[in-house]
Formats: structure tokens, C-alpha cells, sequence
């Protein structure tokens, strides 16, 4: 007989089944809960709330633990490969080599724009935020590619799939050129993903920029470390958005939306702004810890915690492994990666951050990676979106497929005005 939890309110009791998941992850399964008592839970941010089962990523914040689909983070550091991850994230198994062949070539033969969409560039000024311009962009993809609307064919999905990662890069690229009022780069089929998206941007006319393979792989590795975390708030999006049923365009432009904000994609360039203050106001590292310590300062230690983990996040620990090879590489030195590691040390060695498990996660080194590549700032989260995005479709196709997947539909604990008479307005005063 399986496991039941037995909830008791009042004299009344009831059971519910207990459900675990493959590594033994254990969930009271409530969706009886309010036909049977007229219940609910309540639970703002969803922290103790199990959306969805899903088999594409694990993540065990206590041991710092994070798979895809089973494979360790850790084992796609020796030669990241982006395009490999995406496939396994959405496919659910590393390709053959006829598969990653076929989908490479996917990505190279359709990672030009229609020409009619670069006019939808020039409708934004130059000072538009690139978030908001990858959003509508991505909407505006789905104009020009009506025949993948519906998506029940798993070889229609490959194809929808593989041009959304390839053009989502293309649009991003000329985002940044947009903005800078420099002529559009067109995709060259001879480079390989990651030095497709940077020729876009950095190259110019009759000058191609020359990608150094350190670069290469260190940017490979910051978009696979990006390309899921479970059921984070953009991911969340992205399912509540597909769940009734709007195609996958109009999920992801969610997704980034959801991305944009500086609590989640936006984090790594607070980690930047962080480090600027401290060595443009000649601040050490111990001084702002100790203002990040007190109470009533509004100085908070960016980059370090995480709603997940409550050890240090594996992505930061790759990071932070690469940052300092790439510089070296690249002939560089940067006086933030120098605060950052003050700041690394003295986090770990203090009692206040030990106590409260406030370890570096993947925004405190990621942002010195891509600094050192040159991207700017304000594109910082539009890579993030390019590295979330395998995982955003990996979702949306997973719970598509599901078959008592359900339009997501919250409950609330209503705390407004008892019901009382409409006031006429000279009733009003």
C-alpha cells in the first residue's frame, strides 16, 4: 500500500497520496485537496509548491547538486558545446553524431532574419533596453513563420526549435547593433554557434572579428550553465504561458519577460554595478562587507544566496575556474575580478554569511566573463535569455506532451472589502 500524509482540520481527516520522484524527492499530491475540504494552500513565490513532474533537470540545493537530465554540470566543462547541451535539454539524450550534425546545420541554414523583420529594428530608438526589443522580437518571429503554430509533430517542433536558437541569436546581435547605429552583420555558414553570435556583433564590413577559441569556450560554457535551472521563475513563465495552449514564440517572449527583471536575469549586472561602486569609490572589500552587514545601510552583497541553493552553486565554482584562464589568455587584467575574489574569501570565512548559507552563485563570476569579451552591460540578460532558451522549449514541448497538463490556474486568499452598496458620487463624500 503507497504512502499517504493525513491532514486534519477539525474533527474531519484526510489523505492524501505521497508521490517521490526518481531521486527520492517526496510530494504530498494536493490536487484533491479543495473538492475533498474546500482548502487550499497558500504559499506566495510557490516555495514549497511542486508544479509539474519533470524529467529534464535535477537540482539538490543542499548538496549543490545540478544535472541535466541526469548528467552532472560539472562533466560539460572539458569541452562545453552549446548546441550539444540544447539538444540533450530538449530531446532528453545526447545526440548521435548524424543528429548533432543535422541540428547544427539546422542552426547555420536558418540563422538569417526574414528581411522584412530588420524593419521592425528600426522602430525602436537606439536607447530601447535590448530585453524589450529580444521580446518583440521573438513575438514578431511567429508572424513570419505561421506554419509552426501548431506543433504536434515532433519533427515540426525540431524545426521550430532549431530556428528559434539560431535566430534568437541573430536578433540579439542586431539589437546591439541597433543601438550603436552600426550597419546589420549577416550570419557567416562557415563559424560554428558561438562565433556566429559575436562575428554579428563585433565584426564589421569587409573586417571580420576573429574569435579566440578561449573565448569560444568560455562563452560555450556561460550559455550552458544558463540553459535551465527547474521551475525558476522565467521557466515558470514559459509553462504558464504554454499551458493554454499559446505557441511557443509567445511562451518564450514570456519567458524573457519574465527574465528581464534585476531578481533573476538581471542579477549579474547588479553584481557588476556592485563591484564598479566598490573600486570607483575607493572602497576595500572588507568596508563594503561591513556595510553590506549592517542593518540600516542600503548596501546589500550582490551575487551571493540563492532561493535554491544552500551550498555553493556548482555554476559559480565553474565560473569562477574559468574567469581568471580567460583573462590570462585575452592579455588582460581586471581590478573587479580582483574585489570579487577579496570579496569570495571574506564572505567564506565570515560566521554572518556562513550561518545564513549566503555562498557566491552564477552571477558573481559570469558577468566578469562577459565583460572580458567585451558585451556590454545592458546585454548581459539577453545572453542569459540565449543560454535559458533550450530549456524554456525544453519545457514548453514536456509539459505539451503531457497528458493531463492543465491550464495553470492559481487560487488566492481573497483579503479586500466585505461586500457593501455601490455609492452614488454624492453618496461619496
Amino acid at each position: 500500500m503507497s504512502e499517504k500524509a493525513t491532514l486534519s482540520v477539525g474533527d474531519a481527516q484526510y489523505e492524501f497520496p505521497i508521490v517521490e520522484g526518481s531521486e527520492g524527492e517526496r510530494a504530498i499530491d494536493i490536487r484533491a485537496l479543495r473538492s475533498q475540504t474546500g482548502l487550499i494552500t497558500l504559499d506566495p513565490g510557490y516555495g514549497n509548491t511542486g508544479s509539474c513532474e519533470s524529467a529534464i533537470t535535477f537540482i539538490d540545493g543542499e548538496q549543490g547538486i545540478l544535472r541535466y537530465r541526469g548528467i552532472p554540470i560539472e562533466q560539460f566543462a572539458e569541452q562545453p558545446n552549446f548546441v550539444e547541451a540544447a539538444w540533450l535539454l530538449i530531446f532528453g539524450r545526447l545526440p548521435t553524431h548524424d543528429e548533432y550534425r543535422g541540428f547544427a546545420a539546422d542552426l547555420t541554414r536558418h540563422a538569417d532574419l526574414h528581411e522584412g523583420m530588420k524593419h521592425h529594428f528600426e522602430g525602436f530608438p537606439r536607447s530601447a533596453p535590448p530585453m524589450a526589443i529580444l521580446s518583440a522580437m521573438i513575438n514578431a518571429l511567429s508572424c513570419f513563420h505561421p506554419e509552426l503554430f501548431e506543433l504536434e509533430d515532433p519533427e515540426r517542433f525540431r524545426m521550430a526549435a532549431a530556428r528559434l536558437i539560431s535566430k534568437i541569436r541573430t536578433i540579439a546581435a542586431y539589437a546591439y547593433r541597433h543601438s550603436r547605429g552600426l550597419p546589420y552583420i549577416y550570419p557567416d555558414p562557415q563559424l560554428r554557434y558561438v562565433p556566429n553570435l559575436l562575428h554579428m556583433m563585433f565584426s564589421h564590413p569587409y573586417r571580420q572579428w576573429d574569435c579566440d577559441e578561449a573565448v569560444c569556450e568560455a562563452l560555450n560554457l556561460v550559455l550552458i550553465l544558463h540553459a535551465d535551472h527547474e521551475q525558476n521563475c522565467s521557466t515558470s513563465t514559459v509553462r504558464m504561458v504554454g499551458s493554454s495552449r499559446a505557441n511557443l514564440f509567445a511562451s518564450c517572449a514570456a519567458g524573457v519577460c519574465a527574465l528581464w527583471g534585476p531578481l533573476h536575469g538581471g542579477a549579474n549586472v547588479e553584481v557588476m554595478q556592485m563591484l564598479e561602486q566598490i573600486h570607483t569609490g575607493n572602497l576595500t572589500a572588507e568596508e563594503y562587507v561591513r556595510l553590506a552587514k549592517d542593518r540600516d545601510s542600503q548596501v546589500r552583497l550582490m551575487g551571493f544566496g540563492h532561493r535554491v541553493y544552500k551550498n555553493f552553486d556548482p555554476r559559480a565554482q565553474m565560473l569562477g575556474r574559468v574567469v581568471e584562464g580567460l583573462l590570462t589568455r585575452l592579455g588582460r587584467e581586471d581590478p573587479l575580478l580582483d574585489i570579487a575574489r577579496r570579496l569570495e574569501e571574506i564572505a567564506l570565512e565570515d560566521p554572518y554569511f556562513i550561518d545564513r548559507k549566503l555562498y557566491p552563485n552564477v552571477d558573481f563570476y559570469s558577468g566578469i566573463i562577459l565583460r572580458a569579451i567585451g558585451i556590454p552591460t545592458n546585454m548581459f540578460t539577453v545572453f542569459f535569455a540565449i543560454g535559458r532558451l533550450p530549456g524554456w522549449i525544453a519545457h514548453w514541448w514536456e509539459q505539451n506532451q503531457q497528458l493531463d497538463n492543465r491550464i495553470a490556474r492559481p487560487r488566492q486568499v481573497y483579503v479586500g472589502e466585505r461586500e457593501h452598496a455601490y455609492l452614488t458620487m454624492g453618496q461619496r463624500f
